[in-house]
């Protein structure tokens, strides 16, 4: 077995000595990690290079297909949250190379009762219109693909209840907090999924490199970021002094492209791939916490260790290990497989074929193709 770097193996060498219930929890999940990465509690199920267990495919696939059938009663607090349920599932399906089309008339039907005539989709049948559920809804939507999926998109409609670009131009500003992150309102915490969200509406409306430096503190936000990574984790915590969550494996790993974006400008496809620099961030911490803590005996990822598995874990961890190619039309950006420069030199891949999972959109973290599809076919069918 391939030996593990010791920042993976060992405690932090500096820790408060202040006990409190956080750091009681933090030395919890430590404790669960360590013997994950060790490879000691039965995480090892192959012999992948680098020390890294396999990607359980047909475990995760069983589990994402089962999600997309009737739930038990236990489920009904997701009512509310029906369409990213559809979401998240199809999301990782298509990271693992299944193909989702066959789910086109089920999920057609099944957003077409939860449009309203005022603009967008509810969480469920019902339920009054939100940007959440509209987002996941049009996603889903886009993913499954056809002309009775795209055409039930009353697009007049939706963009009504959307918000100007002037005021969310002033929205993500009034966000960045003293530490450098984003919060969901002016004088609250910073979150890295309003991070991911801000960076993300920004990089649509505009050329990264030119946008996101004239509405955010980039070096400010790049110092945040980088403090939600712990070791020997490798994971991601969503706050300051929280825990490491395998959800924000999307949503703080998924603004790295996009800030690498705002910092070194477009480059081509042979560009990103040729490039001497490294990732902002630990690709080999994260791609460890994912496989060796989250995933789950019986298919499905969690959020760490002690936890359950549930679908949104899944399409979040998979975005993360994407490095993008960036050009100037959000809608063309792209990823492509990304390699350290000892990886070029010594011929090696992190990571083999198997634990590979399908390039997503960096943005609208669906699969490019869905995206292009979608877009070439409303260019097509014109204007509303």
């Amino acid at each position: 077995m391939a030996s593990v770097p010791n920042i993976f193996t060992t405690w932090p060498p500096i820790r408060d000595e202040l006990e409190t219930e956080t750091s009681a929890s933090q030395d919890k999940t430590v404790q669960e990690c360590l013997p994950l990465h060790l490879g000691s509690r039965g995480s090892f199920m192959g012999d992948e290079s680098q020390g890294l267990p396999k990607l359980d495919r047909a475990k995760h696939i069983r589990y994402l297909h089962r999600s997309l059938e009737p739930l038990p009663a236990v489920f009904v607090g997701y009512d509310a949250s029906r369409p990213w349920v559809i979401y998240w599932a199809l999301t990782a399906l298509s990271l693992l190379g299944e193909d989702v089309a066959p789910y086109r008339e089920r999920v057609t039907q099944t957003f077409s009762a939860m449009q309203n005539v005022d603009g967008g989709f509810g969480g469920g049948h019902g339920q009054t219109s939100h940007c959440a559920p509209s987002y996941a809804a049009v996603l889903s939507l886009a993913m499954v693909g056809g002309t009775a999926s795209l055409d039930m998109i009353d697009r007049k409609a939706l963009k009504q209840m959307g918000v100007s670009e002037s005021a969310l131009m002033e929205k993500k500003m009034s966000g960045q907090t003293f530490e450098g992150g984003i919060s969901g309102s002016p004088q609250t915490e910073a979150h890295g999924a309003y991070a991911f969200c801000a960076l993300a509406c920004l990089s649509i409306l505009g050329p990264p490199q030119e946008i996101i430096p004239s509405y955010l503190d980039v070096h400010l936000l790049l110092g945040w970021l980088s403090a939600r990574q712990y070791a020997p984790e490798g994971g991601f915590a969503g706050r300051t002094n929280k825990l490491v969550d395998g959800c924000y494996s999307h949503w703080v790993g998924g603004c790295w492209p996009l800030l690498e974006a705002a910092i070194e400008g477009s480059r081509t496809q042979s560009e990103t791939a040729d490039s001497p620099k490294g990732s902002l961030y630990s690709r080999d911490g994260l791609m460890r916490y994912i496989l060796a803590c989250c995933q789950s005996e019986k298919g499905g990822l969690r959020d760490k260790p002690s936890h359950s598995a549930q679908n949104y874990n899944y399409y979040r961890k998979g975005h993360a290990d994407d490095a993008s190619r960036v050009l100037p039309d959000a809608l063309q950006w792209a990823s492509v497989p990304h390699r350290s420069t000892d990886e070029r030199e010594n011929g090696l891949e992190t990571l083999s074929a198997n634990a590979r999972v399908t390039p997503i959109h960096p943005i609208y973290v669906i699969p490019s193709p869905a995206v292009e599809n979608t877009r070439g076919y409303f260019e097509r069918k014109g204007s509303f």
